[in-house]
């Protein structure tokens, strides 16, 4: 399972809406690495000066490089952490991941550097063929 719903709040989410406050503390609660990782880019994005940052720290085992994996494979966990956060996050390999503030200055070339082919394959190492 991607992740851990209490009773309260699955009922809540079969009788309709769930706010999005709740859904997030759910995956804060549930994926506490991923949250640790992108919490952390998200401050350090806005600490810069050009509205950047990223992680390059491998996880340190295979339940943490899954957290990662579901928590940005989820379009409503992504979608839902970048709004809580007001980053737009990016995901390179099996933990790069990249949060940039939408209104920084040059925010739009640098994200689609990123997420591009090149940026892709520049980011490779023999280390990653398996990750």
């Amino acid at each position: 399972m991607s992740l851990t719903v209490s009773d309260r709040l699955l009922e809540r989410a079969r009788r309709g809406e769930v706010p999005e406050d709740d859904f997030v503390a759910c995956v804060r609660e549930s994926l506490p690495y991923a949250w640790e990782v992108i919490s952390g880019v998200a401050a350090r994005s806005r600490e810069t000066g050009d509205g950047f940052a990223d992680n390059r720290v491998p996880p340190p085992d295979e339940t943490s490089r899954g957290q990662l994996l579901r928590a940005l494979a989820s379009d409503a966990m992504r979608g839902a952490l970048e709004r809580h956060f007001g980053v737009r996050l990016a995901f390179q390999n099996c933990h790069r991941v990249a949060a940039f503030v939408p209104d920084a200055p040059g925010h739009a070339e640098r994200y689609a550097a990123f997420v591009s082919p090149r940026g892709q394959l520049l980011n490779q190492s023999p280390d990653l063929v398996d990750c």
